[in-house]
This record gives C-alpha cells, sequence and structure tokens, in this order.
C-alpha cells in the first residue's frame, strides 16, 4: 500500500558534468590544481583570492566536477546569488543547480517597541515561485548527489527536521496496492490541500478514482489512476495543455511544506507548551508583571487552539522547538542538514558573506528578548532562529573562500599559523608616511614595501589574470590641497577622449556639494548615494555609460557590484581617513571600478599615507606586475572590456522634473509617457524575474500598479 518512505532509500549517484565550450585559460589552471589538491588532500579552509572579471565562477565550476561533491555556494546578495544560480544552470544543464533564497516578496517581523507601546504584528508577503525552488533544492538534495545550491544567507535559518520531511514522502508506481482514499489521506498529512477547481502547487483534486496532484516543486503534475485497491496507472502530464506522459517507474512525491510533526509527537508538543506556559506566567507575576502575564496566557492559549483545530497558527514557527523535538537553545535545523556530510561550502565574496552570517544571530535575539519581556512569546521563540556563527562552523567540512579582497579573518584560516603571525608584524611596522611630492605613483610607493608572502601556499590560491589582459589600474597619490582644482583637469582629459570618471567621498553631503560646483565648471555631473531611488539610481549609471554624463560623485555604492567598461579614471577624496570607507579592501573594491578600461588610473588624494593605504597600494602594484609579466611573456595585448547597453528603465525623468515640479505625481504624468514607462518596466520586471531576482521584480510589479491606476 502507498507509505511513508525514507527518501535516502532512492538516492541517485549521478556525476556533475560540466557543459561549456571554454576552456581554462590564463591562471585558471594552476587555481584549478591547487584547489583541487586542497580539498583531496583534507584542507578545511582554502581561499580563492580572484580579481574582478577572472573567472572565479569558471573556476569553481571546474572544482566542482573535478571533486564531484554536493555543494553549497552562499552569497551576501538575493541578485547576485540568481546570478550566480544562471550561470551554474548553464554549466551544468544535465545537474540540479538550485536556488535558495527567503520566499518573501515582503516581510516585516514581529516586534515590539517598549517606548511607544507599539506592537508590531508579523507581515509577509510570500513568493510561491521562491518557495517551490526552496523545495525543489530539498528535494533534490535528499535524491541525488550532483547538486548545487545557490543560496543566500537564509541557508543557516530555521527550516524544519530534514529527518521528518524525507520519511514523510509518498512512493507510487504502477500495480501497488492502495487505494484513492488512503492515498488522499497521505497526501493530506503532507500538507496538500485539495481543491477540485483551482488546480495549483500544493494542491491534488479528485474525479472519481483518479486523483491528479500537483507538487509543489515542480512545474509538472501527477495522475494517479485506480482500479479498486491498486495503482492502474501513473502518469505526469503540462497542467496547462494536459499532455500526458505515461511512467512505469517508482515515483516520489515530496510534502508540500519543510515543516513536518508527526502526529504521535503532536499531542506531547501541545502539552509541552501548556506546561512552560504556565511556568512562564508564574515567573511573569512573580516579577509583578500581570499585564505581560494575562497577555501571553491569552495569545498562547489562542495558538494552542488554533493548532489543535487547524494543525496551524499564525507565528507557528516561533513553537518549532516542541515540534523538532529540540531542547531549548539547540541550533535549528537549516539548509545545510539536508547536505551529506561531504559536501562542500563556497562563500561568494566572503568579505562580506562571512559578516553578514555573523551578525545574523544577534539582530534576531534582540527582537526577540523583547516580545518575550514584554508577554508576547514564549521564550520557545528564542529557539526558531539562525545558526550562531560557531553552529554555522562545526556543520561545515570543507569551505572555499572566494573574493577579491578577502579579510584577515579568512586568509588566517587559510594560512598556517606562521604566516599569519608573519603577516600580522608587517602591518605592525606599516606606519603613516607623508607625501613629499605633487605627483608619487604607485610604483614608486611599492618600492619601499616588505618583502611579501608567497600568498600560493597554505590553502590561499590566487587568480589574478583577466582574460582580457587587462592589468589593474595604475595609482597616484597627490596631495589633497589644491585637490579640486587638479580633479577638473584630469575630468577634463577623460572628457576629450570620450571616457568616465567616478568619484567617491565620504559624506553624502560632500557628494552633493562637489556635484552642484563641478556643474558649475561646465561638467556633465551627478551624485549618487543612498537616498537616490532604486530605478533612478540604475539609469543614472546608464546616463554615465551613454555620455549624458561624464562624472559620477558618490559614496560607498561606488565600492561593489558596478559594471562601467567606460570608466578610466576613479578619484578617492580623503584617502586619508582611516574607517570602513577607506579600509584596505574598501580601498581595493573602490580601484577595482577603474580595472574595466584599457587607460584605468586611480588617483588618491592624502596628506598622509595610511597602514590601509599602503596595503591596498603594496596589493594592487604585485597584481599589476604579475599580470604584466604574464602578458609580457603570452604575448598578449590588453583590451577593454566591452558590455552592450541596456535600454533606459525611464527616460526623460529630469526633463519631467522641470516642468512639473520635483514633487509630481502619477497623475501630472501623460498618458503616452505613462504607458512607455509603464513597458519598459514590465520589460526590466521580467528580466529581474528570469535572473531570479524576486525582491525587484516585486518592487517593479508594484510602481506598475501604482502607475496603471
Amino acid at each position: 500500500m502507498a507509505k511513508f518512505k525514507i527518501v535516502s532509500d532512492f538516492k541517485q549517484s549521478l556525476k556533475f558534468s560540466l557543459c561549456s565550450n571554454y576552456k581554462p585559460t590564463g591562471d585558471q589552471p594552476q587555481a584549478i590544481e591547487k584547489l583541487v589538491k586542497g580539498l583531496n588532500s583534507g584542507k578545511k579552509h582554502q581561499v580563492l583570492l580572484g580579481v574582478t572579471g577572472s573567472g572565479k565562477t569558471f573556476t569553481m565550476a571546474e572544482v566542482i566536477q573535478k571533486v564531484q561533491r554536493p555543494t553549497l555556494i552562499i552569497s551576501h546578495n538575493k541578485t547576485l546569488a540568481g546570478q550566480l544560480a544562471q550561470e551554474f544552470k548553464s554549466l551544468f544543464p544535465n545537474n540540479a543547480v538550485e536556488y535558495f533564497v527567503s520566499y518573501y516578496d515582503y516581510y516585516q517581523p514581529e516586534a515590539y517597541i517598549p517606548s511607544s507601546d507599539t506592537y508590531i504584528e508579523k507581515e509577509t508577503q510570500i513568493n510561491e515561485e521562491i518557495e517551490k525552488l526552496r523545495l525543489s533544492a530539498t528535494a533534490s538534495l535528499l535524491t541525488r548527489k550532483d547538486v548545487i545550491v545557490v543560496a543566500s544567507v537564509s541557508a543557516i535559518y530555521n527550516l524544519g527536521s530534514p529527518l521528518e520531511y524525507g520519511q514523510a514522502i509518498l512512493e507510487i508506481k504502477k500495480g501497488m496496492k492502495t487505494t484513492h482514499k488512503q492515498v488522499q489521506k497521505i497526501l493530506v498529512k503532507m500538507y496538500y490541500q485539495r481543491n477540485d477547481i483551482e488546480f495549483k502547487r500544493g494542491t491534488f483534486r479528485v474525479k472519481g478514482e483518479t486523483i491528479d496532484v500537483f507538487p509543489a516543486y515542480l512545474d509538472k503534475g501527477f495522475r494517479l489512476q485506480f482500479t479498486g485497491d491498486r495503482v492502474e496507472k501513473v502518469s505526469t502530464f503540462n497542467p496547462i495543455t494536459g499532455d500526458l506522459t505515461v511512467l512505469d517507474q517508482t515515483q516520489i512525491i515530496y510534502p508540500a511544506k519543510h515543516y513536518i510533526t508527526p502526529e504521535q509527537r503532536m499531542e506531547p508538543s501541545l502539552k509541552q507548551i501548556e506546561t512552560d506556559l504556565g511556568f512562564r506566567i508564574k515567573v511573569l507575576k512573580k516579577q509583578g508583571k500581570l499585564l505581560e502575564a494575562q497577555r501571553l496566557e491569552q495569545r498562547t492559549n489562542y495558538d494552542l487552539e488554533s493548532i489543535k483545530q487547524f494543525g496551524y497558527c499564525n507565528g507557528i514557527e516561533n513553537y518549532s522547538r516542541y515540534f523538532d523535538g529540540r531542547e531549548p537553545n539547540d541550533p535549528p535545523y537549516t539548509l545545510m542538514h539536508y547536505f551529506s556530510k561531504d559536501f562542500l561550502i563556497i562563500l561568494d565574496e566572503s568579505h562580506m558573506t562571512i559578516p553578514q552570517i555573523r551578525g545574523m544571530y544577534a539582530g534576531d535575539r534582540s527582537r526577540k528578548e523583547t516580545l518575550i519581556d514584554f508577554g508576547f512569546r514564549l521564550p520557545s521563540a528564542l529557539d526558531n532562529r539562525p545558526l550562531r556563527y560557531e553552529e554555522f562552523m562545526k556543520l561545515t567540512n570543507q569551505i572555499i573562500y572566494t573574493s577579491a579582497t578577502p579579510n584577515d579573518y579568512e586568509l588566517s584560516l587559510a594560512c598556517s599559523s606562521v604566516i599569519a603571525s608573519t603577516s600580522m608584524s608587517l602591518r605592525a611596522e606599516r606606519s603613516n608616511l607623508s607625501v613629499n611630492s605633487a605627483k608619487q605613483s604607485s610604483t614608486e610607493i611599492a618600492s619601499s614595501k616588505t618583502p611579501r608572502n608567497d600568498k600560493n601556499h597554505d590553502g590561499i590560491v590566487e587568480q589574478l589574470i583577466r582574460p582580457t589582459g587587462l592589468l589593474d589600474p595604475e595609482i597616484f597619490i597627490r596631495p589633497s590641497e589644491g585637490q579640486i582644482s587638479d580633479l577638473i583637469k584630469e575630468i577634463e582629459l577623460r572628457i576629450k577622449n570620450k571616457e568616465r570618471t567616478l568619484v567617491t567621498t565620504l559624506t553624502k553631503k560632500n557628494a552633493e556639494d562637489l556635484s552642484d560646483y563641478l556643474k558649475e565648471k561646465g561638467i556633465k555631473v551627478t551624485y549618487l548615494h543612498s537616498d537616490i531611488e532604486t530605478l533612478k539610481r540604475s539609469d543614472i549609471l546608464e546616463s554615465l555609460r551613454m555620455g549624458e554624463f561624464d562624472v559620477i560623485v558618490g559614496i560607498n555604492l561606488l565600492r561593489e557590484g558596478l559594471d562601467l567598461p567606460e570608466v578610466s579614471l576613479v578619484a578617492i577624496l580623503d584617502a586619508d581617513k582611516e574607517g570602513f570607507l577607506r579600509s584596505r579592501t574598501s580601498l581595493i573594491q573602490i580601484m577595482g571600478r577603474a580595472a574595466r578600461h584599457i587607460n584605468g588610473q586611480v588617483i588618491m588624494y592624502a596628506d598622509n599615507i595610511t597602514g590601509s593605504m599602503k596595503e591596498a597600494i603594496d596589493e594592487v602594484a604585485r597584481r599589476r606586475e604579475t599580470q604584466f609579466e604574464y602578458n609580457k611573456k603570452h604575448h598578449i595585448i590588453p583590451r577593454s572590456i566591452s558590455k552592450p547597453l541596456r535600454d533606459r528603465l525611464i527616460e526623460k525623468v529630469e526633463e519631467l522634473e522641470e516642468k512639473l515640479g520635483k514633487d509630481f505625481s502619477v497623475a501630472d504624468i501623460p498618458a503616452s509617457e505613462r504607458e512607455r514607462i509603464i513597458k519598459n518596466l514590465k520589460e526590466q520586471m521580467k528580466e529581474s524575474a528570469e535572473l531570479l531576482d524576486f525582491e525587484q521584480a516585486a518592487k517593479l510589479r508594484d510602481q506598475i500598479k501604482e502607475l496603471s491606476t
């Protein structure tokens, strides 16, 4: 008869097969060889220090194919994760490449603000497409070994027990002895809802002795046809066209949700919640918190009644510890628990991803503690949480950190203690230096640096060669006195050559003031910072590429994620002001914005050379030297990167503002202009959805609705 079955019995031993017309070039072969050797020798931590544009993604794909292990790739950004998923899908079309991020289009967590006595109820908008992809990821992990999951930090959040999920599957095949009524009961236990009118993911419908099931993780349905107490036929079908394909092999249907609670555990869990509620009420009353005790009693009893009646309540995740069978303070089950023990982790842009993983727990706990103190939640809410960093590290097997600017932390993990201590002593010896001349090149500064360690040992692998042969930009140091006059001269030189300039400041006000001053001098310039709307920000960058602007002045937004091949100059004001925006990592990332042009240069305006500046200059000069020698040896002529321009999202925004005023409303936009904007927005929404950037797609959808009213 139909039954729940442990899914690991069905795990397929398929192999990763990389499909690409490209072959490893430059220093990719040596990077691949060293990373594979490190993995095979048991190294737990390795760093791939790869410059922008060197093909780190292709290198990692080659590594995955050679080691043949399921792989979890974690990115600090949903959009970047989507782009990586698309790239790996194209490289491994015959394997399971999954995408796992938060399934909320919008998420407002439950919170309480004591100072104003304001309770904020949890509000969410779930993206069904992302939910399907999340379920697809866990289903793949439990049935096959050739799986790559590209995830955001959602990978460290509470997900539900893989054991319970793995046991709650429906195994069905032709000739099996069972009835359609028994299968219906199992589907309900797997959180599928019967819906004979609207057939959508996570539902099933019944017609006579035929059951159609639409799995929550697929784009196709299963048709199960019964004769008496046996399965007569199993087919898969297209829910839109109805086209059927008969299946002879055993089929597995997975639950519609990740949180599965066995019936035998439900009753004890509810009793334990009631016991803990009684204990917590006594504690609150003893503290004189009578209002809080009454509030907690009412809210929890309401939740318990809902769970008993419907198997669900709003905020049920706050009771997950009871239903998972975990003890207080036990780590939650996460996506990582669904992987086999030999899995590989790749932390993309590790200098950003690791701090993000570190910070998730503390922020979540602070909010929950307030809810608990004021009687909105039981203490068990604290156990619905992300992993602590130490818990995350305990679950890892082997990690590769990829970044153009890995932090000292990753480097220290990958290096031996001797290398790490040597690096620290070298850093301690560096002190601020005076700038003695009006112009000093990075080559001159680099000549005074201390001997560097060979970073191709002890788990640090470098990939510095770009397929285009481009070198890292040359760096010049100039004094802050007279910096604006000097900057204008440099900008005018770039304008003559039809090249673009980025200027970084430390504050928004500085960016705006400098932009206004440059406009007075007749330069086509605008500023860019976090107050600029996201959609308009993208159009500003495209305007720079198309020559509508020659200069953009910004702050941290110019540090990462910009691909502007027309930019040949990056000017850094106040380069000697130590801090996050002028750290070694930030400076190298800023300099990288000029690495896509054959004439790329960086000018740093400073009166002192700080430790961060010195380290950044040393590193870029070292990379340039390596790249130059490689090009010379292999007779490579560098060429600028070419990137096609996309259509403008919203054209003539500035003209509309001038005509209608800065605060014009949707009603003020002419009908013809509005139609064109909506058309462009729809194209961008589809493009974002194809890139799996559902967060951006949702924002665009909302703008379309607003313009359509």
